[in-house]
């Protein structure tokens, strides 16, 4: 259990290599782990429900592999709770966002409220 000031301070550590503002938190060689698939192919293929082919597993979270949508860019990183939490980190964008909503997910697809907050969130980037 968290905060949602706590989760995005986490994620911006992360963001940060593991360094929050002037601060080591944690070292850079410890977040390139978390962030960095640790999944064989096989290990992917036997749980593809939750990979969908165009994801992998860290330490402690889900790591982007290909682009299949807007907002899927490989190297980003985080995880969607089964009771309507979605957190991911995106280096490439700088990004950090936090979607905490009260919806039991009911299917492996994404709902459609995660759907539309990291369309926006992404259509919002500028470049």
């Amino acid at each position: 259990m968290s905060t949602a000031d706590d989760y995005l301070a986490f994620q911006k550590m992360q963001l940060g290599k593991g360094k929050l503002g002037s601060e080591r938190i944690l070292s850079r060689a410890s977040v390139e782990l978390m962030t960095t698939d640790q999944l064989t192919d096989a290990q992917k293929a036997s749980a593809a429900t939750f990979f969908n082919g165009n994801s992998g597993w860290g330490l402690g979270m889900s790591v982007a592999l290909k682009r299949d949508n807007l907002w899927m860019t490989p190297g980003r990183f985080g995880w969607d709770g089964g009771y309507g939490t979605s957190a991911y980190a995106d280096p490439e964008n700088d990004l950090a966002g936090i979607l905490l909503s009260q919806k039991l997910m009911d299917s492996p697809e994404a709902p459609k409220h995660y759907v539309d907050f990291w369309t926006s969130a992404y259509q919002a980037i500028e470049g």
